[in-house]
């Protein structure tokens, strides 16, 4: 029994953690934040199972976390409000070329992320060939282009 209140207190801190952190954080991923992962997930595994490093006890955390997931992404399916607290919703960071400054401040976004996702998936150069730029639930920016640029 512990282990599974051990994994259900692990599996809701780093939802918490996770959405205080920003959809930005995993789509951005760099090197440094791989190796963070890493202590993050070993840290996390010594928590989980402390002194006991039994199958048993792996297996019992393993069971909870997935079963945990399983159970938030029904939950999350019956409630849109549900959904748009863990995952959030994509917002719209710029429009028609101008940049929405306290969005972008706020989701932690600049311009320079903006025009790499527009040269990346269209092939612009500039903000103004933009119609929307809108980052994703996934920390993905997508880019509709005004009419007549890109492709």
């Amino acid at each position: 029994m512990d282990a599974v209140l051990r994994a259900t207190a692990i599996y809701l801190v780093l939802l918490l953690l996770f959405r205080v952190a920003g959809k930005r954080t995993l789509a951005q991923i760099t090197t440094f934040d791989l190796v963070l992962l890493l202590i993050i997930s070993e840290v996390t595994q010594q928590a989980m199972i402390g002194d006991d490093f039994s199958v048993t006890q792996a297996v019992l955390a393993i069971v909870t976390l997935i079963g945990l997931d399983v159970a938030l992404s029904l939950w999350k399916e019956k409630s849109s409000r549900l959904e748009r607290l863990v995952d959030s919703v994509p917002v719209l960071i710029l429009e028609n070329g101008r940049p929405i400054k306290d969005r972008m401040r706020q989701l932690r976004v600049d311009e320079a992320d903006i025009l790499n996702a527009a040269r990346e998936l269209q092939g612009l150069e500039r903000l103004e060939q933009i119609k929307y730029a809108v980052l994703e639930r996934s920390g993905n920016i997508s880019i509709i282009p005004k009419a007549g640029e890109g492709g």
